[in-house]
């Protein structure tokens, strides 16, 4: 497993080199921006593939299960759509994780409620969500995912244990975040896309081309076209004899500590 340190100490390692030998006399500056902008362009693929555990380990399918069964997870709400996901999901008598933003859950307190009392779980998606939350200090990080928190905590009564970051991007000014706040990061195998995409039939069909056992799908509970795309899904899933379990079953980690 490729990680951020191992690529630093590659590229250190061959840049000595490079020193050590005569030939670094005939080599031109180009090369070493050339190997600059490789480490760079490493850096940003692994920092926005959540599964590559680059900067921090993430949770994102349990390879080891067998059986027919997957975990569902919502991101950036609470929102007005929120309501009929819940409904969709009574309908079907399934359960699944919230991944909430602070903003969000002090404009609807009302959602995070029914989403608790149907016995539905949640977890820390940031305050803000922000675009530029990638490039936020430690400290600045920490401050979201406490504020959030704190937010949750309200209604769960119990300390959150799941973040996922937002973009499902990592750095290592989260990384240190983490450490200090003690999160699992919760990632993906299955990412919809259709907080991007509107088309319902991709949407679905990418889902379903990607289903497997153990996995964890992404969906978002602030686009409507998703509504229409859960209920597909959930008949998918009852017709090929699938079962929705929480992402705390699924991968045998405690949603909240006491």
């Amino acid at each position: 497993m490729i990680t951020h340190k191992k690529t630093a100490v590659f590229f250190i390692l061959l840049l000595l080199l490079l020193l050590l030998t005569k030939q670094y006399i005939a080599i031109h500056f180009l090369w070493f921006i050339l190997i600059g902008i490789i480490w760079l362009s490493i850096v940003a693929i692994n920092s926005a593939q959540i599964k590559s555990n680059y900067h921090v380990k993430a949770y994102c399918s349990n390879p080891s299960l067998t059986e027919n069964k997957i975990a569902l997870t919502f991101d950036d709400g609470p929102s007005t759509i929120t309501l009929e996901i819940l409904d969709v999901l009574k309908k079907y008598d399934v359960k699944a994780t919230f991944f909430c933003i602070g903003k969000n859950i002090e404009k609807h307190p009302e959602i995070i409620k029914r989403v608790l009392s149907e016995g539905h779980q949640v977890g820390n998606h940031s305050y803000s969500h922000s675009p530029f939350f990638d490039f936020y200090n430690a400290k600045k990080i920490l401050e979201e995912i406490n504020r959030t928190d704190v937010l949750l905590e309200k209604f769960t009564s119990k300390k959150i244990q799941f973040f996922r970051p937002p973009y499902g991007v990592t750095t290592p000014s989260i990384r240190r975040a983490l450490q200090l706040s003690g999160h699992k990061v919760i990632g993906w195998s299955i990412r919809s896309l259709d907080g991007g995409l509107k088309d319902q039939k991709i949407i679905y069909n990418r889902i379903i081309k990607r289903i497997s056992p153990g996995g964890i799908v992404l969906l978002h509970d602030t686009e409507k076209h998703s509504v229409l795309v859960l209920e597909q899904f959930l008949q998918f899933l009852q017709q090929n004899n699938y079962t929705v379990i929480s992402v705390e079953n699924l991968l045998n980690l405690k949603a909240y500590e006491v």
